[in-house]
């Protein structure tokens, strides 16, 4: 049964755990007197421990799987973003394992100086061709990309218009820019084209999510393009969360709306649907070459290692013949929208495996968390800031990997859950 304990897989992995968690307490240098150094941080947590916004990590002691030992305990876990159930797939293991035969494990050096090996080229040149792009770039994760291309793009003088509901690192990326900032209202296109009328920017640059990842709704992306070509903008979508699934082939959103154009900056990541681990930049030759030149984030830090490059390889492929995966998928989020019967709470309107359940405080969301985590289900609680207050949600992520019973199950408990808190 799932939540119940499993005795010898937990038993060694919590062994395993206090053992380096003494070797660590032994080596640690004397606090000399320093525990008052931060006590200002120490009353500031215990406030978020007071309102219900303490973040704590789970251990997982598994693969990545739709079901996972998590603190001694299995779940049905609906909290990953792997989408396509590929984050444990043999093909991707032995992928990687012959990338590592092949390439060693460390790149040893950023791709500029001689970090760049041919498996990462090859990844990059796939990308570009999944995509119908001239060029593609990697990056070490969709945060550090969405960094090196905002603050490569634009500068003081410049303009960025973002949806006011975008993910952190586009924000962070704005600011970090030193471009003039105006946010408009959450896919409020007449408010943008309002915004891109008046500005008297040198450079204009639209910033959004193209699959909102705490609403699991998708950006007017034809909308944005037809604005952006228009105005003499450019468009980054950050399609974290629609590569490998929207789209017959897996090439996300643009393929999901017919949608082209040579102004868009395409972002997207490769540990979510592709199962690996990374992010990617495609657009036009002289905007990814132009990346190359400029954006910091790319420029100095290590490459990611190239036995990851040699999975994500394999992980394109079954990305592209992922029709059956992905009707899996369309069929899971169908089956919950139609099981899920709820009064109180409101299950948002999304046609993604981002399947946003608000219920409210950040304490009762904690509490249904729990109250599912004791029936077998781990269904994270999202609290503000991530969300606004009064909107602390559940976040259900659907995965391939996940069977239509266990949808019928969770949907069960989380009615059962409503009625008894009425």
């Amino acid at each position: 049964m799932m939540g119940e304990s499993c005795p010898e897989k937990g038993q060694v992995m919590q062994e395993s755990v206090k053992r380096s968690q003494a070797v660590w307490a032994a080596e640690a240098p004397a606090a000399n007197g320093g525990a008052g150094a931060f006590s200002e941080l120490a009353g500031e947590l215990a406030q978020l421990d007071e309102r219900g916004l303490l973040r704590a990590r789970r251990l997982l002691e598994s693969p990545q799987k739709a079901r996972v030992a998590v603190d001694g305990r299995e779940y049905v876990a609906f909290c990953s973003n792997d989408y396509l159930g590929l984050a444990a797939d043999p093909a991707l293991i032995e992928a990687a394992r012959l990338g590592a035969a092949r390439h060693g494990v460390g790149a040893g050096a950023s791709h500029l100086i001689l970090g760049h090996s041919a498996a990462h080229h090859e990844l990059e040149a796939r990308l570009a061709a999944l995509m119908g792009r001239p060029r593609a770039l990697l990056f070490s994760t969709g945060y550090m990309a969405n960094l090196g291309a905002v603050t490569a793009l634009v500068g003081r003088g410049d303009a960025i218009f973002a949806d006011r509901l975008n993910h952190a690192s586009l924000n962070d990326a704005a600011l970090l820019s030193r471009a003039t900032l105006r946010r408009y209202g959450h896919g409020d296109v007449a408010a943008l084209e309002r915004m891109l009328a008046a500005s008297a920017g040198r450079r204009k640059l639209v910033l959004t999510d193209a699959v909102f990842s705490m609403d699991g709704d998708i950006a007017p992306v034809p909308d944005l393009i037809a604005l952006c070509e228009r105005y003499g903008a450019w468009l980054l979508l950050d399609d974290a969360h629609g590569f490998g699934v929207l789209g017959a082939g897996g090439r996300g959103v643009l393929e999901h709306f017919a949608a082209a154009s040579p102004r868009v900056v395409y972002m997207a990541t490769l540990g979510k649907a592709a199962g690996v681990f990374g992010a990617f930049v495609a657009g036009e030759r002289d905007a990814v070459d132009w990346l190359v030149q400029r954006a910091r984030p790319y420029i100095y830090t290590t490459a990611t290692p190239p036995m990851l490059a040699a999975a994500l390889i394999e992980s394109l492929d079954l990305i592209r013949n992922g029709a059956a995966r992905r009707g899996h998928l369309r069929a899971l989020i169908a089956r919950l929208r139609e099981r899920v019967r709820v009064a109180h709470w409101s299950l948002m309107p999304s046609h993604t495996p981002i399947q946003p359940l608000v219920i409210g405080g950040a304490r009762e969301a904690v509490a249904v968390s729990q109250q599912l985590a004791g029936r077998g289900f781990l269904v994270p609680a999202i609290r503000p800031p991530t969300v606004p207050e009064g909107t602390a949600r559940l976040r259900i992520s659907l995965s391939a990997a996940h069977s239509i019973e266990d949808v019928e199950r969770l949907a069960a408990a989380l009615n059962e859950l409503e009625r008894v808190g009425e």
